[in-house]
């Protein structure tokens, strides 16, 4: 069969079926191809809130999200050029995210009468039957029959040959975007070494579904999409936990100090904890704790003796973690508090992403209770993030609160390799005992108003530590009120000149003045630079901010506010970070605010900002 083959720009994927269909496997294998071919690319995975949620349903969908192409990519994408449907629910809870013509690659096992009735389709509806996808390209397979059929002499149960259905359609993904086989064989081959026989069945299903494309007279057209024009270097594909672990490892290396991380599970933190303890060779440290107060409580613990302590969690973990928090504070310890945050309150969308805790981590403390508060914007600049909130930590002995979401936690994109050398180091000196004999003074200060670090043991250096207020230089018990109020104001200072050790805020594209100001902060950052890229080149006069800094700000953030004539700061969120602006610099901001589980897509923030422009 005769096929021809075009070049794409830039190509959308959704892969969506049960979550025991492999949807994230598959999806994470075609991204390390992908990524390995030189394209740029985005992804946002999106998990049932249930470990299991019941087979066929629309609750128990399973999504990976895919954005690639051969220009530079800052988003998943809104709607989506290929939709692979592995059952009626995933068709039904994706199809109106769906442009014209797209693709949609149905497995046709997966729409049976069962099928159709668990995902609500009523009696006698079939939409592969009533018209409801005359517009697009529908390419029907019966995927798991085929599978059964590549797999008709294998010794494998049928419930295991049903498992090697997603190998099917990543193959036939992989022919329709000329891709070779090699990268997910050598995964397969390193992950079924030690199980021939599922090694087998999955590199046949693979080559079946692979060949597919060349025999099935669907299939007329194969797709390219050329490398990206990246900055030259060596990347790789990383999700945002794992930048944020290698982040921190790289700044304990740069301190010389151990990590110790005290950690309870919880949704989407957890593969930090995983990814840390692969890394004992380096001095990591890690601790699964009973719960959340025991975790923060272990990592103060491990500052108190000289590590840098870090605890990670989600929103409702910060919440329990609040009062040793307050105690970290009390203390003035380093210590660093990575809170990879999701939907709320309570257990809320416990796999769905959200800025849900700014207001937390700013405020959701007892007393007056300051820290600084960095966050990460993307999967890579999680690595960067990182590293700069253990900087923080050390060089102004306060704890600081890192955050992620779930978006940036488990979404990847390529990661540029940091040359170790242009890594800056991290000075971290211990006190020491006085020469002359002289008492040592815990709560002494030097022109930042940072103490010294004193590790227990240290002879001349016994000092009072605890949750109860410190007297000024001494660290004695005292209530007295004047030096409550004097100590009140020193820790807030103190991290209020933070700021004199930040860089200043930059527009990160557009001009620096004009008509609109596009102020973000987070995993928002992809969807403002590519709105505000198209609309300059609309000639449209915007900027775009992001906030890596949001406790203290940037020294001339409300300098760069007053150049722009309008504010509009969109979040996944009801406007946290808006009512901080509005209160710090009296700026009317604008909002757009999105409170769904899942990111601002490119076409609700353009039509935000058009409204304030037009």
């Amino acid at each position: 069969m005769n096929t021809q083959t075009l070049e794409k720009e830039a190509v959308i994927i959704k892969f969506a079926g049960d979550s025991g269909d492999g949807m994230q496997l598959t999806g994470g294998l075609f991204t390390d191809d992908t990524a390995i071919s030189g394209s740029d690319l985005a992804t946002f995975p999106d998990f049932p809130a249930e470990i299991r949620a019941p087979a066929g349903t629309l609750a128990g969908v399973s999504g990976f999200q895919l954005h690639f192409g051969s220009r530079e990519i800052f988003t998943p994408g809104d709607r989506f050029d290929v939709l692979v449907a592995m059952n009626a629910a995933a068709l039904k809870v994706n199809l109106s995210q769906l442009r014209p013509s797209a693709a949609i690659i149905i497995n046709e096992d997966g729409f049976d009468s069962k099928n159709l009735r668990l995902a609500k389709y009523g009696d006698g509806e079939n939409p592969l039957e009533d018209g409801t996808l005359k517009d697009y390209e529908v390419i029907k397979i019966p995927v798991t029959k085929m599978t059964r059929e590549a797999l008709a002499d294998s010794p494998l149960s049928t419930k295991e040959k049903d498992r090697c259905k997603n190998m099917y359609v990543l193959g036939l993904l992989l022919w329709r975007y000329n891709r070779t086989l090699d990268t997910t064989q050598k995964f397969l081959r390193a992950k079924f070494k030690k199980k021939p026989d599922i090694l087998e069945a999955n590199e046949k299903v693979l080559m079946a579904g692979y060949h597919l494309g060349d025999t099935m007279q669907e299939f007329t057209t194969r797709y390219t999409v050329h490398p990206a024009k990246l900055p030259k270097g060596t990347y790789r594909s990383i999700m945002g936990n794992d930048a944020l672990v290698l982040g921190l490892v790289t700044a304990a290396k740069k301190a010389g100090l151990p990590i110790f991380y005290g950690s309870y599970p919880i949704t989407p933190a957890s593969s930090i904890l995983n990814g840390l303890a692969k890394y004992k060779n380096l001095g990591v440290k890690t601790f699964q704790a009973e719960d959340e107060i025991a975790a923060v409580c272990s990592a103060i613990g491990a500052s108190y003796g000289g590590n840098i302590g870090i605890t990670g969690t989600s929103g409702p973990g910060l919440a329990l973690k609040g009062e040793a928090m307050g105690l970290a504070v009390m203390l003035e310890l380093p210590l660093v508090i990575c809170n990879v945050q999701r939907g709320g309150p309570s257990t809320g969308l416990p796999t769905k992403t959200e800025q849900s805790d700014l207001l937390q981590a700013l405020y959701g403390r007892n007393g007056e209770c300051p820290m600084p508060v960095v966050s990460a914007s993307s999967p890579a600049d999680s690595f960067d993030a990182a590293y700069e909130a253990v900087r923080i930590a050390l060089q102004h002995m306060t704890p600081v609160i890192l955050l992620s979401d779930g978006y940036i936690a488990n979404g990847a994109e390529p990661w540029k390799f940091p040359k170790l050398a242009d890594i800056p180091e991290i000075k971290v000196e211990f006190a020491k005992q006085n020469p002359n004999g002289e008492p040592f003074m815990p709560y002494a200060r030097d022109e930042r108003r940072v103490r010294q670090w004193a590790i227990p043991g240290t002879p001349g250096l016994i000092h009072r530590v605890g949750g109860l207020e410190k007297e000024d230089v001494t660290g004695n018990v005292s209530y007295d009120p004047a030096n409550h109020e004097h100590m009140v104001k020193t820790r807030e200072a103190k991290v209020e000149m933070i700021a004199n050790f930040i860089p200043e805020q930059t527009v990160e594209a557009g001009p620096d003045n004009g008509d609109l100001l596009i102020l973000g902060w987070g995993s928002t950052f992809g969807v403002c630079q590519s709105v505000t890229r198209g609309l300059v080149e609309m000639g449209y006069k915007v900027g775009h901010a992001h906030l890596r800094y949001i406790n203290p700000f940037p020294r001339n953030l409300g300098e760069l506010l007053k150049r722009f004539d309008k504010v509009l700061i969109p979040e996944i969120n009801n406007g946290q970070l808006a009512k901080v602006i509005r209160d710090k610099y009296l700026v009317p901001v604008k909002q757009y605010n999105k409170i769904q589980g899942t990111p601002i897509t490119n076409e609700e923030l353009y039509e935000a900002a058009i409204g304030l422009l037009v």
